[in-house]
């Protein structure tokens, strides 16, 4: 028998030998992957001031499983009309107090904020009383971005607060 067939030989030999081996290491893998299940969760809106929002056409907010996002809150009235005209903090404040109605509707706290975004006309005001948000976040502040802006949807507006919330299970 020549060098050759003999090689040749020996590697049919082998590949018999280690193909049940693949066939079963394959097999084992495919038991051990665990199946991921998604559920759809229908959006759940709400309106905190149903007939101003309808007419300007967007939800003040959206929850969709355990998230929560609630839509930029200003201050104003039921009828549209700008609370604290030129006063940052009293409208940061008015900003604040919507967006905790909003939170408590769905059985969420500020510690439940994940992101929170600042949309302001003057940023050295709104700076000088930022510290506010001291008592409003107690455990962490969420992340967030802070923007001076030209102008707000109301002549008069100062400032604009959305933000994000997440409960875990």
């Amino acid at each position: 028998m020549n060098t050759r067939s003999t090689t040749q030989k020996n590697i049919l030999i082998f590949g018999f030998l280690i193909l049940p081996f693949t066939f079963q290491s394959c097999k084992q893998e495919k038991n051990e992957v665990e199946e991921t299940v998604i559920k759809s969760e229908a959006p759940e809106y709400f309106l905190l001031r149903p007939e101003l929002e309808k007419s300007y056409g967007y939800s003040h907010a959206v929850k969709i499983g355990n998230d929560l996002k609630i839509s930029g809150a200003v201050s104003m009235d039921d009828k549209g009309i700008i609370v604290a005209p030129g006063n940052m903090e009293q409208q940061m404040k008015n900003c604040y107090k919507d967006l905790e109605k909003i939170l408590q509707h769905y059985g969420y706290t500020f510690d439940d904020v994940v992101v929170e975004n600042v949309y302001t006309t003057n940023m050295k005001e709104f700076i000088n009383v930022s510290g506010f948000r001291n008592s409003i976040y107690k455990k962490q502040f969420p992340t967030g971005t802070w923007l001076e802006v030209k102008g707000l949807a109301i002549d008069g507006q100062l400032i604009e607060i959305d933000m994000e919330a997440h409960k875990s299970r």
